[in-house]
């Protein structure tokens, strides 16, 4: 009974926001400041970034709409949307696309002060234009597809395909040379060639294609070996010849980067010049 009367020893202090200690988890140990410049090719990948995250989102939000017009929780899903919320909208995206947004501020404080807004930023330097995804996130809060397909839409998927056929090529050169069977160096070619012809007017690519349609059932022919044969395929020295130029060619080509095989990646490289001139 004395207890529950008599003062207490200490009075805590109520809870003061000078003493709020901020997460630095995100942030690098060592300070880094970037240049003007690197800051603009830093928010150009983070764009990018935010842009294929919110592809995905809506690719599977599309995905699950479908199956639930078919499925019996189609009433719930109704009244879900009534409420203005979406229920594909996962936990995962909301996390992964305020980690970026978070980054993109981080990266915007390296500017000259005072420091601009964000989407004053995209504006100004032309990511708005390039992500429109990106800007309508960012305004709305929740990711909407775009009626028209922007252009940078096709360049992941032209990045993708030059780093796919430089891979093959380079694997293919490797196998020729070093391995001891040359079982599947028909099919590895098979592989590049259905690569090569996902390339549209590719005057270099146009033509290797050719020169496989022309060769492509002789060299298989070299690989067939007798029904108990002991001996592994082996390709004679014309044909091994032959796909060592093809895929040197190829390795040339992808890596040199002649103007045709930029033409899907424009906006992007001539959003890069202006800031590495």
């Amino acid at each position: 009974m004395a207890v529950s009367t008599s003062d207490p020893l200490c009075q805590p202090c109520a809870y003061h926001e000078a003493f709020k200690v901020e997460l630095q988890v995100k942030r690098p140990l060592m300070p880094v400041q970037l240049s003007p410049e690197q800051v603009g090719l830093e928010m150009l990948c983070l764009c990018g970034q935010l842009d294929l995250l919110i592809r995905a989102q809506m690719q599977q939000r599309q995905s699950s709409t479908q199956e639930q017009v078919v499925g019996s929780a189609f009433l719930n899903f109704q009244e879900q949307l009534g409420q203005g919320c979406s229920p594909e909208e996962s936990d995962t995206f909301q996390a992964q696309g305020s980690e970026i947004l978070d980054q993109m501020l981080q990266c915007l404080e390296h500017l000259p002060k005072p420091m601009p807004q964000l989407e004053d930023y995209l504006d100004m330097v032309g990511l708005s234009a390039m992500f429109p995804r990106v800007e309508v996130f960012l305004i709305q809060g929740s990711p909407v597809d775009m009626l028209e397909r922007p252009p940078m839409d096709d360049y992941f998927f032209h990045i993708a395909k030059l780093n796919q056929l430089l891979v093959l090529s380079q694997q293919l050169e490797e196998d020729i040379r070093h391995l001891g069977s040359h079982k599947y160096i028909a099919h590895q070619l098979s592989v590049i060639y259905q690569v090569i012809s996902s390339f549209r007017g590719i005057q270099t690519f146009t033509e290797i294609k050719k020169d496989i349609e022309a060769n492509f059932k002789q060299m298989k022919q070299c690989l067939v070996v007798e029904e108990g044969s002991r001996h592994e395929p082996q390709l004679a020295a014309q044909y091994i010849n032959w796909i060592l130029e093809i895929t040197q060619s190829l390795t040339s080509a992808v890596l040199s980067l002649p103007e045709e095989l930029t033409e899907d990646l424009h906006q992007a490289v001539t959003f890069m010049s202006q800031f590495l001139s």
